[in-house]
């Protein structure tokens, strides 16, 4: 498929520029004030909606720039009414978004990068490498995206699609900080989640800002020899260093990592590898989610889940250690 032609997005302009643009169109400043909520504030996504605005200077706009949301190409729907999407933007690369309706509330699955350079082993994005990283306002039009489909706010976003949100820092923080700003989209931090494959440095710039966003960690083993074959992208920040820098987060912070863990039998599911898990767990403030990662498992994968998930619980109910919450994820159903 073609790539699109791309006009300049009004909203990659400040506030400040468009105080100067409305000036230099000869509209009077009240305008600029109305402009900027239409864009900033009531995030509408076409010239045509702001109707508070006088049509020739809607016109005006429609000439200079426009809104580049993305295309959807396909929508798949499961049975627990979670929607898949795949999303273009205008230069042709596409990523993955998933909306998830539960209880009365939305969370969102965005996409940080068009696929990833990491080449983890259990994930099929990395098979065609890295494309690119998204702006901050591509990821954010995710979330407008499934709002929109859905026809309600979205109440919390996980960082945890396509790509590695750290190896686009700066992007991934002016995202968050979009979505957290009470005068727009209005997503508490707590409820907007960055999940790292462990890239050390973005876990020690996070632990620096003064908004409490949450931190996940795809930790997935804790033995060096097999995280390295799990995940070969992040080899060079070792466990021992990964532990240390989420000590220090979570002494910074005082907030709870969360470390997700998938279940793959026969790889991450021994013995050894449970002692390995508990031992990284244990006197820390952490909480664990274990990932059934088929939503039909094995007898064995099962009865290896609960256990990991009992003796996880038995370190963690020790009076003298702060330790683990555990929780068991199963991936939901396919229509």
């Amino acid at each position: 498929m073609n790539p699109r032609t791309k006009s300049q997005d009004i909203r990659d302009l400040s506030q400040n520029d468009i105080r100067e643009l409305v000036a230099e169109l000869g509209q009077p400043a009240f305008r600029a004030k109305q402009l900027i909520e239409w864009v900033f504030e009531k995030n509408v996504c076409s010239f045509d909606d702001m109707t508070n605005l006088p049509k020739a200077f809607r016109e005006q706009l429609k000439e200079a720039f426009a809104f580049d949301t993305p295309t959807e190409l396909t929508k798949q729907v499961s049975k627990d009414g979670s929607r898949k999407y795949l999303l273009e933007y205008h230069d042709g690369v596409s990523v993955e978004t998933v909306g998830m309706p539960r209880r009365n509330k939305l969370s969102v699955c965005v996409s940080t990068q068009a696929g990833c350079g990491m080449g983890c082993a259990f994930c099929a994005t990395g098979l065609n490498g890295l494309k690119r990283s998204l702006t901050a306002q591509e990821i954010v039009d995710q979330v407008l995206h499934v709002s929109n489909d859905f026809g309600e706010r979205s109440t919390s976003v996980v960082f945890m699609g396509q790509g590695e949100p750290f190896a686009n820092y700066d992007e991934v923080l002016k995202a968050l900080r979009i979505l957290n700003d009470p005068d727009g989209i209005g997503i508490g931090a707590r409820h907007l989640t960055v999940s790292t494959s462990g890239v050390i440095p973005g876990i020690r710039k996070l632990a620096d800002i003064p908004e409490q966003f949450t931190l996940a960690v795809s930790l997935h083993s804790a033995i060096q020899s097999t995280r390295n074959k799990l995940m070969p992208g992040v080899k060079k920040y070792t466990l021992l260093r990964l532990h240390e820098a989420l000590q220090l987060y979570t002494e910074k912070t005082g907030r709870r990592p969360t470390y997700e863990y998938a279940m793959i039998e026969g790889v991450n599911d021994t013995n050894p590898e449970m002692q390995a898990l508990c031992d990284f767990c244990e006197g820390t403030l952490c909480h664990v989610n274990l990932i059934q990662r088929a939503a039909r498992s094995s007898r064995r994968r099962f009865i290896r889940l609960r256990i990991f998930s009992v003796v996880l619980s038995l370190v963690a109910s020790r009076p003298r250690f702060v330790t683990p919450v555990v929780t068991i994820l199963t991936p939901p159903a396919d229509s």
